[in-house]
């Protein structure tokens, strides 16, 4: 018989087929194949794209130009513009703004094979610390409410080029979906005076059944409510809400963490397309951060979200979280 189980977060209940679980060899997914041709994205292809507005790259290379190890520049066609005011009003029963933000892309590598767990430690630090910088950075703007950090990888993942980069998104609100958790954490810590996110993790280092790698600063695992198969997070031990404030020797402990996670992931689905996630507090609000832990949330493109998701908001994972994470502990490096 298959399991329900509630998320203690948001309240969602997932259904987990635990007698008769698919296994690695059974998943029919889209893999990821390189189709080539001219690349914005790629090194010497600079002019291609906007000019830069973050760049960590060689001494005495001129902007724009080659000579960098990892580029931010405005999305060609962003879905929310930085110029001018929000303007929110209503329109009858209904409420509208103007599309206030910003929409940047961030390009982790000049390398346009290379996926994360391809990549040496120290080019994934930069890649964090430049997430770090530009949240840092957007911050500032007293019209952001939040922002979002998401990595489509694939085109089954929905990227629409295939040199790895990272988007960047800063809405004038907050989201419904981050609101959920940060209710469902505020919630929980308003009952137990705890952060339900820490108490996760505690969870997890003592039954271990689901742990896939940890390290001193980090757990990486398959969250006992998964919505999809061999869905994972990563997430900090130490509490914060703002992942963008990790000293160094964090930064160094995620860049590891997350390589490695990636690389178990497609040993298991190779050239496997995915998403992940950066979950992190609200900007320039009323400081969420007591009772909210950020957090990565990795999501392979494995199954398709059909109607009876889109119709009761439950997911249907054919692979429980403890199968997953026996199978992704099990792959060397």
């Amino acid at each position: 018989m298959a399991e329900l189980r509630r998320d203690p977060i948001v309240g969602r209940w997932v259904i987990v087929d635990t007698d008769h679980p698919n296994t690695p060899g059974d998943f029919k997914y889209e893999q990821n194949i390189q189709k080539g041709g001219t690349c914005p994205f790629c090194y010497g292809n600079e002019a291609m794209t906007p000019p830069e507005i973050d760049v960590f790259r060689e001494g005495g290379t001129a902007p724009n130009t080659s000579g960098w190890q990892v580029r931010v520049v405005p999305n060609k066609f962003p879905a929310l513009g930085v110029e001018g005011e929000l303007n929110r009003r209503p329109l009858g029963l209904y409420d509208m703004s103007n599309g206030i933000g910003a929409h940047e892309v961030l390009i982790e590598t000049p390398y346009h094979a290379k996926d994360i767990c391809d990549l040496l430690p120290q080019e994934v630090e930069n890649y964090l610390k430049m997430c770090c910088r530009r949240a840092v950075d957007l911050a500032k703007d007293k019209r952001f409410k939040y922002l979002m950090f998401f990595r489509n990888f694939g085109s089954a993942a929905g990227a629409s080029l295939e040199h790895p980069h990272t988007q960047i998104v800063a809405l004038p609100m907050v989201p419904k979906n981050a609101l959920e958790e940060i209710h469902g954490a505020k919630s929980y810590f308003d009952y137990r005076e705890r952060c339900i996110f820490c108490d996760i993790i505690r969870q997890e280092t003592q039954e271990k059944n689901r742990i896939i790698l940890e390290n001193k600063y980090f757990i990486s695992f398959c969250p006992f409510v998964s919505r999809f198969p061999f869905e994972i997070w990563i997430m900090p031990k130490k509490h914060s809400g703002h992942f963008c404030y990790m000293p160094p020797e964090e930064i160094a402990a995620l860049a590891v963490i997350l390589k490695d996670t990636i690389a178990k992931i497609k040993k298991v689905f190779v050239n496997l397309s995915y998403n992940y996630i950066i979950h992190s507090a609200p900007i320039n609000g009323d400081g969420e951060v007591e009772y909210y832990h950020w957090h990565i949330e990795f999501m392979p493109k494995l199954t398709q979200t059909a109607g009876f998701e889109w119709g009761t908001g439950f997911y249907i994972d054919p692979t429980s979280p403890e199968l997953a994470a026996q199978y992704l502990k099990g792959i060397k490096e």
